[in-house]
């Protein structure tokens, strides 16, 4: 049996787990913010010249054409098993899992994913009576990695609330490793971009969901998860990128990590550094790739599309155009 693998959202003190045998989980959030954007990147603004994304090499991480940071004396090495260009659904390199998240409308198919016109489409469509009436996606690579190691991907996501991901993971939801690239939801449901509507304490911006690139870990050993969480934001990139300000579903965006060792993961964006998370403990795990599609009632996540929008395919479907992923080795 395939390992399940787990993606959930704290709340504060209580955690509210969204996996399909989700239980008391207590959550540790680190306690001094682990967040660290480096002097050195604040300044790469000013170094940055005007680029377009089609023209960064497709054969390197894409900062490599941006902001070069690659250790001197190492070299990327491309990992075609978690690498595709999606000309077809390549079943050596991929599977879809099958469990749902807990108190959600949610339920995974392998109907709902297929790769179309050089693209892997995710797509929610409506099962109309059922309590889980929608029907969705998930997909992981059949190989795994660790660090020193960078993966990025080309997407768009899809136009109703819902949240579209790009993940590590691997175990189950007491003891994992988890990585989330990206957490997009392009339209949360108006209730919950309403912002005068929420406490000022509010600990979540639905509002800023539409660029906002919601990245985080998760570290959970025995029942006992740490988590934090980099909401970088398309608006934070430079001058010089052509992606600066759009939205998630307006176009393409390249989302990018690189695990850089037990306790530190880059995040990049559009081929610029899109913040740091520093873990109190360590990774211990090797991880697989993950993309889906999901929804949740919650507006920490956004909000219920209105189920006629799952019958608009211009709409309900997140696109991903590649993958690409390489291991940091010496020369």
């Amino acid at each position: 049996m395939k390992t399940k693998v787990f993606l959930f959202w704290g709340i504060i003190s209580a955690l509210i787990a969204c996996s399909s045998n989700s239980g008391d989980d207590e959550l540790v959030t680190v306690p001094e913010n682990p967040i660290q954007i480096d002097d050195e990147e604040e300044e790469n603004d000013d170094e940055i010249e005007p680029f377009k994304l089609s023209e960064l090499d497709p054969s390197l991480p894409s900062f490599v054409s941006v902001v070069d940071d690659t250790p001197e004396g190492m070299q990327w090495v491309k990992v075609d098993a978690l690498s595709d260009e999606f000309e077809a659904w390549d079943d050596e390199k991929w599977f879809n899992s099958f469990w749902n998240y807990g108190n959600t409308p949610v339920s995974m198919r392998s109907e709902n994913s297929s790769v179309v016109d050089g693209k892997l489409n995710i797509q929610a469509t409506l099962d109309e009576g059922s309590s889980k009436w929608f029907q969705t996606a998930r997909v992981h690579s059949k190989t795994k990695i660790s660090y020193p190691m960078y993966t990025e991907c080309s997407m768009k996501t899809s136009s109703i609330s819902a949240f579209n991901t790009f993940w590590l993971n691997n175990g189950d939801i007491n003891d994992r490793d988890e990585i989330d690239i990206i957490e997009s939801n392009a339209n949360p449901t108006p209730e919950c971009s309403d912002q005068t509507t929420k406490p000022s304490n509010y600990p979540w911006t639905p509002w800023d969901f539409p660029t906002q690139m919601n990245s985080q870990y998760f570290i959970a050993k025995s029942g006992v998860t740490e988590r934090h969480e980099d909401n970088f934001d398309t608006r934070m990139l430079s001058e010089a990128n052509p992606n600066k300000g759009k939205t998630w579903d307006e176009t393409y965006h390249i989302v990018g990590a690189w695990w850089k060792d037990a306790r530190t993961v880059q995040f990049y964006l559009n081929g610029e550094p899109a913040g740091v998370v520093t873990t109190n403990q360590d990774f211990t795990r090797e991880l697989e790739l993950i993309f889906d599609l999901w929804t949740s009632e919650e507006c920490y996540l956004g909000g219920l599309p209105q189920k006629e929008e799952l019958n608009d395919n211009s709409r309900n479907t997140m696109r991903v155009d590649w993958v690409r992923t390489w291991k940091l080795e010496e020369n």
